[in-house]
């Protein structure tokens, strides 16, 4: 009797699995709503008008081609492909595969490396990096609304966000990992304990997920669905080669965005035209939208014209005050396992810098097999926990520059990180931090009892010795900074584009997207730049019905 109860044990969990997977499978393979208006772009006509083209299907883009969309005609061009088909896209689990499965031309994460030498991913897919990033959302800090240079609406501003968290935001439940890292945060003195909440608040708290209770993901493709059918196309696969203009009627400005130009998957061409009092907006994202300025004629008037691009408007700051976030950290082996978590807790510190952490379960490399092993059919796991720290930030500027003509190749790009010494500081502070959770009593089960005592078994390099140490402090911030995908700037407010994100001396252009942001907002972009897209949609069509009405 004692023998079969396991047998029936493991039957009932096979069973149950395979359920979870048909019920995964089935969630996959229904189409989305907004799917009824995708088309491939070689299925666009050679020519067509629309009164607004967005340019960028991305966190930006998505909510606000969805909001244009309800008293207006738009074409969303995206130069990827829909992520609800692609199931590593869509669960939790895929996440660090998603951005590991590049390649140059096709896949959801296009790889970019600073001329640092730091790795980056960009997203190429609708729903832009929403649709492959760790899924955290939390709203920005008050000071950032201050001092981005926006032309804000509080009550839109406010109903912006409500309306993405109505659609696209869950409430995580905790386990093990992060209810570690929620402890041991309190026991180092971040306070107060604010529990969960979307907004930015000073101390520890739980933030949003776009992943839902079972592990899918959601998007600001999800977004779409909310568009108005008989007003908008969505174009996948679109490549938008340059910005076209023509002579403006306006006494300010010479130039005026006439429409763009697309490349579709076959290589063939078509053109999409503004109609009457339309725009053109650009929501490509920090590398894409300063990028696109750039071969279209934007820019820094002697640099064009040395790579032969015709000068449109000479705007000498387009791909300047270019920001990454830096982030730096450990990750050691856990000696139990743990469960896949991304960001769902954070330390927001009075020093400069947000504390995050993450696991992950990886299968052991197959062992050498020997005549005296049995080899087994099951696989054998271990769980890695990570423990990093965010500068806030930053204020060490760098740039993008050409690489070539040719826009579906990369530009270069530098982001300079801790050339300012204050971003070096709040990342010695940090890690600092770093170093308190580690000696907390909230971990003390992640180490492994060895020889000398309980130790963690680090991967990769561990914080000094010497914590006290400024000198091997800043060494270690130097030698292990990588990002956190938080890079923005490129189109900033007050240099490229005005308050209400128009670009200055161009008439019917646009950049709604992170590159107009100087600072991060907040732990986190993604619900600001969610927002941003609502919220400058609705002012949009705001100001539209005020001009007809006078």
């Amino acid at each position: 009797m004692a023998s079969i109860i396991p047998k029936c044990f493991s039957f009932i969990i096979l069973i149950i699995n395979m359920m979870l997977f048909s019920l995964i499978s089935s969630a996959l393979s229904q189409s989305p709503t907004y799917m009824a208006f995708v088309v491939n772009a070689t299925a666009l006509p050679p020519e067509d008008s629309f009164d607004y083209i967005v340019v960028g299907g991305g966190t930006a883009g998505c909510p606000l081609a969805a909001t244009l969309s309800v008293n207006h005609r738009v074409l969303l061009l995206e130069r990827g492909g829909v992520p609800h088909i692609n199931p590593t896209i869509m669960r939790q689990e895929g996440f660090i595969p998603t951005l590991r499965q590049v390649d140059p031309f096709h896949s959801a994460a296009q790889a970019f490396t600073s001329e640092e030498g730091v790795p980056n991913a960009r997203g190429r897919i609708l729903g832009g990096s929403s649709a492959i990033n760790a899924g955290f959302y939390s709203r920005a800090d008050d000071e950032f609304y201050d001092r981005s240079g926006i032309n804000w609406d509080p009550l839109l501003l406010e109903r912006s966000y409500q309306w993405v968290e109505k659609s696209i935001v869950f409430e995580p439940q905790l386990q093990l990992w992060q209810t570690a890292l929620r402890d041991g945060l309190l026991e180092i003195g971040v306070q107060p304990y604010n529990g969960f909440t979307l907004k930015h608040s000073l101390g520890t708290k739980i933030g949003g997920s776009t992943f839902n209770s079972s592990g899918h993901r959601h998007s600001a493709a999800d977004l779409l669905n909310l568009a108005r059918e008989t007003n908008i196309k969505i174009a996948v696969y679109a490549s938008v080669e340059r910005i076209l203009f023509a002579a403006s009627d306006s006494p300010e400005s010479k130039e005026s965005a006439i429409g763009v130009v697309i490349r579709d998957s076959a290589g063939y061409f078509h053109h999409a035209l503004l109609r009457e009092k339309g725009e053109v907006i650009l929501s490509a994202g920090a590398i894409g939208s300063p990028h696109l300025l750039l071969l279209s004629g934007v820019g820094p008037r002697s640099y064009l014209s040395s790579w032969g691009i015709p000068v449109v408007n000479h705007s000498p700051f387009v791909g300047e005050f270019l920001y990454d976030n830096p982030r730096n950290g450990i990750s050691f082996v856990s000696p139990k396992l743990l469960e896949h978590s991304l960001i769902q807790v954070v330390g927001i510190t009075d020093s400069g810098a947000y504390l995050e952490a993450s696991s992950n379960v990886l299968p052991f490399p197959s062992p050498v097999h020997s005549i005296f092993m049995r080899s087994s059919s099951s696989p054998l796991y271990f769980s890695v926990a990570s423990i990093m720290e965010k500068t806030i930030g930053p204020l060490s500027a760098g740039s993008l520059r050409l690489a070539s003509t040719e826009i579906r190749v990369n530009p270069n790009v530098r982001f300079n990180y801790f050339s300012n010494p204050v971003d070096l500081q709040r990342c010695v502070n940090g890690t600092r931090k770093v170093g308190e959770l580690l000696r907390s009593q909230a971990m003390s089960s992640y180490r492994f009892l060895g020889w000398s005592g309980a130790e963690f078994r680090f991967m990769g390099l561990p914080l000094p010795a010497n914590q006290t140490s400024d000198e091997e402090m800043s060494d270690f911030c130097r030698r292990t900074v990588s990002t956190i995908w938080h890079y923005h700037g490129g189109c900033v407010v007050g240099r490229v584009v005005d308050p209400n994100l128009k670009v200055i001396g161009v008439d019917s252009l646009r950049v709604i997207d992170g590159s107009v942001f100087s600072i991060s907002p907040g732990t986190n972009p993604q619900a600001t730049v969610l927002m941003l897209g609502r919220h400058m949609g609705l002012k949009i069509l705001i100001e539209r019905m005020q001009k007809a009405n006078t």
